[in-house]
């Protein structure tokens, strides 16, 4: 069996998605080893035996929320971003979707950053996963004179500790309505450390 039994109705995928939020509230609560598949199907208000129509067990419905924040996020940006091409821009508006993305949904970071005590492999993979995607851009920004030729993977990772590290402070420490004079300090950061002066 995969990960998860996608439903091929949409009956099928609203039980789904409502056994995918109980989880995250069940998680973000009480832990993932302190967890059981009763406690997500009684938040659910499901039958237990439903649960095994599209999981195995409770690592499997955990590591496809892992994946589902991953494309989630990567979506939001994408969105985000989409009429812009300056890198300068897109970074700066990538770092506002991404501190939006973590102030509205409270459980992300929680349950990504616990898949590291649950799994190490699903922590640095989750990581290995968004650096990949975020290197090929990197890539093509360096390629097209907009980025310092430094090494794509540790400007990836620098720039992913910064947005998750700004996302600590502004959106759990601290919950902001809006990221604008955040994004626009950071952007001052990313200008003067990472791309060639404008000509």
């Amino acid at each position: 069996m995969p990960l998860v039994n996608m439903p091929k109705t949409q009956r099928g995928q609203e039980t789904l998605d409502i056994l995918c939020a109980a989880a995250e509230r069940v998680f973000y609560k009480k832990g993932y080893h302190n967890s059981t598949i009763k406690d997500i199907t009684s938040e659910a208000n499901i039958g237990l035996g439903t649960f095994y129509i599209y999981f195995n067990d409770k690592k499997s419905l955990y590591v496809h929320l892992l994946s589902d924040y991953s494309k989630f996020i990567r979506k939001a940006i994408s969105k985000k971003i989409s009429h812009f091409t300056d890198r300068r821009d897109i970074e700066r508006e990538g770092l506002v979707a991404f501190l939006e993305v973590v102030r509205d949904n409270q459980y992300i970071y929680n349950i990504i950053w616990e898949s590291l005590y649950i799994d190490k492999k699903l922590f640095v993979g989750y990581y290995e996963d968004f650096a990949r995607h975020y290197i090929n851009y990197i890539e093509i920004a360096q390629e097209e004179g907009e980025m310092r030729k430094l090494n794509p993977e540790t400007v990836a990772y620098v720039l992913m500790g910064i947005a998750n590290f700004v996302g600590l402070r502004y959106t759990m420490f601290d919950k902001r309505d809006n990221f604008d004079d955040i994004a626009d300090d950071v952007a001052t950061i990313y200008n003067e450390g990472l791309f060639f002066p404008l000509k």
